[in-house]
């Protein structure tokens, strides 16, 4: 490729024919015309490939990224897309799920918010919640409490439909090695923030979300029906997660500024030892989630947990 793209859109399939039309058609609309679409399909049983194939026949603009062949799950397709865009030096990337709907100043946002920063830095937005056929239900959550690494271990703010990374972000989350609990976008901005990284959160919508009833993670409507979703996975599936993100950040120190060193080793003392070192971990600033509700069952949840290592082997 000889000259890179502005953006790079990373668009993994998987039986998406259904909606997939209305997804690439707001690409179409961008008014931001300087992007690239690489796509892989991840097992699609559908006529998820022979549409991209014939988009792909019709625009010229989309790179196939068969390098990594086979079902390998959505963090695993979207892990491969960005390595690939990485390696074609792209300015920026944006993640695309095949079956949302892009605003069209999308693109142009995310830049905005992007600027020139030389820093690592990570773009996300506020999202339209819409049903199948792309009624509004409701504007996503705004943001009550500011992202950073230690609010990054405990949830995720950055819906992947909505985020955009530059150069040095790519970079940084394509040379890691994520665990296997985990998704794209919650990697990213883990690995952002740990680095000492900028987060941009826009509190204008820049997605239609679709949410049906085959969403990889889907947005619940209330804050009440996010508790219940919690509570009803059980502390087990989240602290697994916990303890699978901090073990592979652990042995990955290169990924680490000396702040966010000292933080995931007090959360790692926490999760291996007794009620003192859990307490020491929660006294610190920026460990909560976005509610006081969120941040009170962690910390439950935190302190009931059975001592285990988190280290990777």
């Amino acid at each position: 490729m000889p000259t890179p793209p502005r953006v790079a859109i990373l668009l993994s399939t998987y039986n998406g024919a259904r909606f997939l039309t209305a997804q690439l058609d707001s690409l179409l609309a961008q008014t931001v015309a300087d992007w690239m679409l690489y796509w892989r399909d991840d097992g699609s049983t559908d006529g998820t490939v022979a549409l991209m194939e014939a988009f792909a026949a019709r625009e010229r603009r989309c790179v196939f990224v068969g390098e990594a062949s086979g079902h390998l799950g959505v963090n695993g397709s979207f892990i491969a897309l960005l390595r690939r865009a990485m390696a074609d030096r792209a300015a920026a990337v944006a993640f695309a799920d095949q079956d949302d709907v892009w605003l069209p100043e999308k693109l142009a946002r995310g830049l905005a918010g992007l600027g020139d920063d030389p820093v690592p830095c990570l773009y996300c937005s506020r999202q339209v919640l819409v049903d199948e056929a792309l009624n509004r239900l409701s504007d996503s959550a705004p943001l009550r409490r500011e992202p950073g690494f230690a609010a990054a271990l405990t949830q995720n703010i950055a819906t992947g439909c909505t985020v955009l990374l530059n150069q040095a972000a790519v970079s940084l989350v394509a040379s890691s090695t994520p665990p296997a609990a985990t998704l794209h976008d919650w990697w990213s901005y883990l690995v952002v923030t740990a680095a000492g990284g900028r987060v941009v959160v826009d509190p204008v919508p820049a997605v239609l979300y679709r949410q049906h009833g085959r969403n990889l993670v889907g947005a619940p409507a209330t804050m009440r029906r996010r508790a219940v979703a919690a509570m009803s996975r059980g502390p087990e599936v989240f602290l697994n997660v916990l303890r699978g993100h901090v073990g592979a950040l652990r042995s990955q120190p290169a990924l680490l500024s000396p702040e966010s060193r000292a933080v995931l080793d007090l959360v790692d003392a926490g999760l291996r030892g007794g009620i003192r070192e859990r307490l020491r971990a929660l006294r610190l600033h920026g460990l909560h989630r976005q509610t006081w509700q969120e941040t009170l069952l962690f910390r439950w949840w935190f302190l009931i947990a059975a001592p285990r290592s988190s280290r990777t082997p």
